[in-house]
């Protein structure tokens, strides 16, 4: 992944195309790690949102990490950029494990997850054959939301540990993530939620303890329950993605607001149709993918809130259909704005509801800073497992 210093501006570039406002990036880098320090916790910050070299190097807290990745592709292409600290935060199958192993042999100490008996012997007669306790942390799950143990089962939990820890793997600790924060309808009800992922896995983290065996990390995390926990105690580390650029999702669950959110995707009025007050643009569903994140939250915001090109939001304004290649802004129903007058060729920003799902559809960034037309540089990403 490369960092390309450009001379150009948003009249220059091809649409649709991924712009990044490096201040706000930053902003929300320093609010989370301030959050943190506060906290007196670690932040393993996730690298699936952005997939970029150039955006991990401003979240880590080293060169080194330390980081989550979400697939084998990025815990690859981050280890060859000198990161060395991975936690491959999804439940490896036993095919992946030579991939681990070669990583592991690069240099990396990337940990994995599991959460049975199967996976954890998988782990270790891997592990024993190549001569490498590849490290695993116990998936827990703290709110049904996904996989895990669930933190009553104390019989699985304590088999699953003895096996990383006596057949041949390392027993590293547990991991949860409280996935459904995000559907959580209150700033109380994250906070909630954030206590109840803690005690999920610092309870297990003590159940291992006082069997005999190590329990070193007890990792937790999600955007919303580390922007809200009372507190964290028992906690070793934090996992956040998504809060390096936040998303309509969350501004909607008012971990953030609009004017935090710093991927925008940029489009280009193609047409109108006045009589049904369309305004036609080329950004379609493959420029902001069909996540629909904001469909069940009190303000539905379609595709994307509308700005102006230099990010100004325009009232009720929203991306409201897509096509492959094409998008359909419209009034929202029933707001009384008015649509603005857009010529053919004006350029516009769209506000995405799920950052991570928009920016997986680009190759790139387009950086930007406020106030400011010009491109002042651009980041190439990643995608693929």
């Amino acid at each position: 992944m490369s960092q390309t210093a450009v001379s150009s501006s948003l009249d220059t570039l091809d649409t649709p195309c991924l712009l990044l406002d490096e201040a706000r990036m930053t902003r929300n880098i320093e609010r989370l790690n301030a959050l943190m320090a506060g906290h007196g916790v670690q932040l393993r910050p996730h690298l699936k949102t952005p997939k970029s070299i150039e955006v991990a190097r401003r979240l880590m807290a080293s060169p080194q990490g330390p980081a989550a990745v979400s697939t084998l592709q990025e815990a690859e292409q981050f280890a060859a950029a000198g990161v060395t600290d991975l936690l491959y935060a999804v439940g490896v199958s036993p095919a992946k494990l030579d991939r681990v192993l070669a990583l592991r042999r690069g240099g990396a100490d990337l940990t994995v997850v599991v959460d049975s008996i199967e996976a954890a012997r998988a782990v270790a007669q891997r592990g024993r054959e190549a001569g490498d306790a590849i490290p695993a942390l116990i998936e827990i799950d703290c709110d049904g939301h996904r996989a895990g143990v669930q933190p009553g089962n104390t019989a699985q939990l304590l088999a699953i540990a003895k096996v990383l820890h006596e057949d041949g793997a390392c027993l590293r600790g547990v991991m949860t993530h409280a996935g459904e924060s995000y559907g959580c309808d209150s700033v109380k009800a994250i906070a909630d939620m954030a206590e109840q992922e803690r005690w999920a896995a610092v309870s297990c983290a003590e159940a291992i303890r006082a069997a005999g065996m190590p329990c070193p990390v007890v990792s937790v995390g999600s955007t919303p329950t580390a922007h809200f926990a009372r507190k964290l105690d028992g906690v070793t580390e934090v996992r956040a993605g998504v809060y390096v650029f936040f998303d309509l999702v969350m501004a909607g669950l008012g971990v953030c607001s609009v004017d935090d959110i710093a991927a925008t995707v940029l489009t280009t009025v193609i047409g109108h149709q006045p009589d049904k007050g369309w305004i036609l643009v080329d950004a379609g569903w493959m420029a902001m993918s069909r996540d629909r994140g904001t469909s069940k939250q009190r303000v539905d915001q379609l595709y994307g809130l509308v700005c102006s090109e230099d990010g100004t939001v325009y009232p009720d304004l929203l991306l409201a259909e897509t096509n492959q290649e094409q998008g359909i802004i419209k009034v929202r129903p029933g707001s009384g704005a008015t649509s603005p007058d857009l010529p053919l060729g004006a350029k516009l920003r769209i506000v995405p509801n799920h950052a991570c799902a928009t920016c997986a559809q680009h190759d790139a960034y387009e950086v930007v800073r406020p106030g400011s037309s010009e491109v002042v540089a651009h980041w190439e990403r990643f995608r693929g497992w």
